[in-house]
């Protein structure tokens, strides 16, 4: 192999122009219009990106390419259905910034891997399909025929299907991945890894376990219902906006909510409609009743807290608390799970919760005195050791209160992306199910592989082991995403190909093996026009909800193709159509939509139903007490406290984003609701432990995860005193994701725990 290029993996050590400000203690409002606005007229200009808006999340219009919160069933708001962050992912697409071939004459791979990925991701979007040879050092272009054949050459050339990953971003419409995983189970490899696994695989793992469905079982109209509303490690205000319309009903309707984060966010306090003259007058709406300071990883230990107090109170006025009607009729486990929970000691749950005493104590009288409970969570709780405990301790609970399969109750995992959820039920998963791809067998007349393939994890250490010599990014910024950035780094370069299927320039195209190419793709709100006509792709969001999205752009280089068209692109030149017309199905979405009905149930009379301007539910037996599980029962599960300990003197970091960031992709340099301006490279620590470190703002420190005696480092970081829970950090993503060790992850989900990193401080 030859010598690899010398890029940079991780993002550079430098610093910007830190200012910090007051935290706010209201989200949205007219702030967030203002920032909407800039944004929009920085990128694309003010009338295209109104116009453009008022198509986001509309029923003739486009889905929305950023978080997957679900729109209204019913009347969609006329002045607009989208978020700040919403809008900031739309100018980010549409931008009229171009990287074209100039662009990569220009600059060489190695000198744009010394840009921030804020630069690298404000160069613009992606014109024409380009390759980057062997021992090259910049881009050329690339006819799209060429790409293909280069593509399916290397392909042929492995010395088996195992040797090649086929990566998906959530963004990937249903038609899209639907295609994608039958080119890659036709060529023979069930290596197909997702940003799920990277994210919410604990959430499908637990509850699938539990519940028989790896989804929620809630839907909007629940959450205007319920009672009461527990949100858990997640930050709506920045990364699900949306969701405190939801809250803000809620709450009108008379329904309490929970808060539970080591951080305080301001889009859990306060939410001011900016569609409501009277919110803007009057200050909003204020969403929280309790804020629960919890430590990190400290929810099992809350929770298992809040039940022994139930627990109390059931003992001392029988059948007042637990649902037993419910208990008796839809579950199972439940006298092994209460002998558990007896032997559990309360006063030890609080410690380890890092709560005080009297706070549990008033969120479990709200639990005693509702019926219709909800809990929402995020990567909070994903992302730890203990990940899939923490779902299934979430259901525990809600089976005791009868909280699940009934209006304003139930379980709420809130999804990243606009359709990871989608991708996952056309079939992106590295662990297909027998019938599924038996019914691919029957329906394509080919033999798909049966044996589990490689996840995120498996697949960076494969490739960091030289057992993969291709590796095919359908979207998403595999590099910045994953942990252990600097060894992903290492890995991705033992490859001999790497393929990004692409709207914009991010750190993965920089960051290749031997050779690259970069197919540039249709984004969500371009229009998609093909062989016998304008297309719509469809989309599920996080409540199961199927519906169309129409870009209404156009095209700014004739050299972009679809995701659809460069998938049968590639497969055609792969397979031929003896078996599959693959151009028949670039031709006309309809037809892919076709098979995907003959092939996955919930989806029948797909064309037609997809085509009812609100979309269609599709069938969830934990919302109907039809629980999916081999014995048709909703289980409780016996968890035991986690009791994390990490050595004397050291700190427990979590990753976060901030508010000008959407997962990999950096919008700006503010994070305006926690005041933090200007800079990323910062580290948020509560006042107490800076004193025990004797450090003061804005100290300069390196950071260094210890894990199983190995040791990573990330430089250069200044503190900042936080209202954070005592011994807790936290550092923004993706800088801090190369503290993150490769085989620290979640059990049953092999999810990276990025929640949890036991870190040092290092003064400099």
């Amino acid at each position: 192999m030859s010598e690899k290029r010398k890029v940079q993996i991780v993002p550079p050590e430098e610093f910007g122009e830190l200012k910090m400000v007051p935290p706010k203690d209201k989200a949205v409002g007219m702030p967030a219009v203002i920032s909407t606005m800039k944004h929009i007229s920085k990128e694309m200009g003010i009338w295209k990106g109104l116009k453009l808006l008022n198509k986001m999340n509309q029923k003739d219009g486009f889905d929305c390419p950023g978080c997957a919160w679900p729109d209204p069933d019913g009347k969609r708001s006329g002045l607009g259905e989208y978020c700040e962050n919403g809008a900031k992912a739309i100018a980010e697409e549409a931008t009229d910034r171009r990287v074209n071939p100039a662009f990569f004459e220009k600059y060489s791979v190695e000198e744009m891997s010394q840009w921030t990925d804020y630069k690298i991701g404000k160069s613009g979007r992606l014109t024409d399909p380009m390759y980057l040879a062997k021992g090259s050092s910049h881009y050329v272009p690339i006819s799209w025929e060429e790409a293909f054949q280069k593509i399916a050459d290397k392909l042929k050339s492995l010395d088996s299907p195992e040797e090649a990953v086929f990566y998906t971003s959530g963004r990937t419409s249903n038609e899209a991945a639907y295609l994608y995983q039958l080119m890659v189970r036709q060529f023979g490899t069930n290596n197909l890894p997702d940003c799920s696994n990277m994210c919410h695989e604990s959430s499908g793992s637990g509850l699938s376990q539990t519940v028989g469905i790896g989804k929620g079982s809630v839907t909007l109209d629940d959450l205007h219902e319920a009672e009461l509303i527990v949100v858990m490690g997640q930050n709506p205000g920045t990364n699900h906006p949306r969701m405190l319309s939801a809250l803000e009903k809620c709450k009108n309707n008379g329904g309490k909510i929970i808060s539970v984060n080591p951080v305080p966010e301001t889009g859990n306090n306060v939410f001011v409609d900016p569609q409501n003259p009277m919110a803007l007058l009057k200050g909003g709406t204020t969403l929280t009743d309790l804020f629960l300071q919890v430590r990190i990883n400290g929810d099992v230990a809350l929770l298992k807290a809040i039940m022994l107090l139930m627990l109390e109170a059931e003992e001392k006025a029988p059948g007042t608390v637990f649902d037993h009607d419910f208990i008796n009729e839809y579950t199972a486990g439940y006298d092994a799970f209460m002998a558990e929970l007896k032997q559990a000691n309360l006063q030890e749950a609080i410690e380890q919760s890092g709560v005080e005493e009297k706070q549990i104590r008033k969120a479990a009288d709200l639990f005693i005195q509702r019926k219709k409970i909800i809990i929402c969570w995020a990567m909070g709780l994903t992302q730890h050791e203990n990940g899939v405990d923490n779902i299934k301790e979430i259901v525990n609970i809600l089976l005791l209160k009868g909280s699940i399969g009934k209006k304003g109750a139930g379980t709420c995992p809130v999804r990243g992306h606009s359709n990871v959820q989608g991708d996952r039920t056309m079939g992106i998963w590295e662990k297909p199910k027998d019938g599924f791809l038996d019914n691919l067998d029957s329906h394509f007349g080919i033999k798909t592989p049966r044996h589990h393939g490689y996840d995120a994890v498996d697949s960076i250490k494969a490739c960091y082991e030289n057992k993969v010599k291709f590796f095919l990014c359908l979207g998403g910024n595999f590099i910045s995403a994953t942990p252990d950035s600097q060894l992903t780094g290492e890995a991705l370069q033992n490859c001999d190909m790497t393929v990004q299927v692409s709207t914009k320039l991010n750190r993965s195209h920089l960051v290749t093996g031997e050779e690259a190419i970069i197919l540039p793709c249709l984004a969500r709100s371009d229009k998609d026009n093909q062989k016998t006509g304008f297309q719509f792709v469809s989309v599920e969001n996080s409540m199961g909800i199927v519906h169309k999205s129409r870009g209404s752009l156009e095209p700014f280089s004739d050299k972009l193709k679809s995701e659809p068209a460069i998938i049968s692109g590639i497969a055609h030149a792969l397979f031929g159509s003896d078996l599959i017309n693959w151009a028949e199905m670039a031709d006309n979405y309809d037809t892919i939509r076709d098979h995907i009905e003959a092939t996955i149930s919930g989806f029948d009379n797909y064309n037609k139903r997809v085509r009812d301007p609100k979309g269609f539910y599709l069938p969830n037996g934990a919302r109907e007490r039809k629980f999916g599980t081999p014995d048709g029962k909703a289980h409780f599960t016996p968890i035991a406290l986690p009791n994390r300990q990490v050595k004397e003197g050291r700190l427990i970091m979590m990753t976060i984003r901030t508010h000008d960031q959407y997962n990999t992709t950096i919008y700006g340099m503010n994070d305006r609701y926690r005041g933090i301006m200007g800079e990323r490279r910062v580290v948020l620590m509560n006042k107490k432990d800076m004193k025990e470190h004797g450090l003061k703002n804005q100290d300069v420190v390196n950071l260094i995860s210890e894990f199983r005696g190995e040791e990573r480092r990330a430089n250069k970081f200044k503190v900042i005193s936080y209202d954070i829970a005592k011994g807790c950090i936290g550092t923004y993503f993706p800088e801090a994701n190369v503290l993150v060790p490769i085989d620290s992850v979640a059990k049953g989900s092999n999810t990276p725990v990025s929640k949890f990193v036991e870190v040092r401080l290092e003064k400099m």
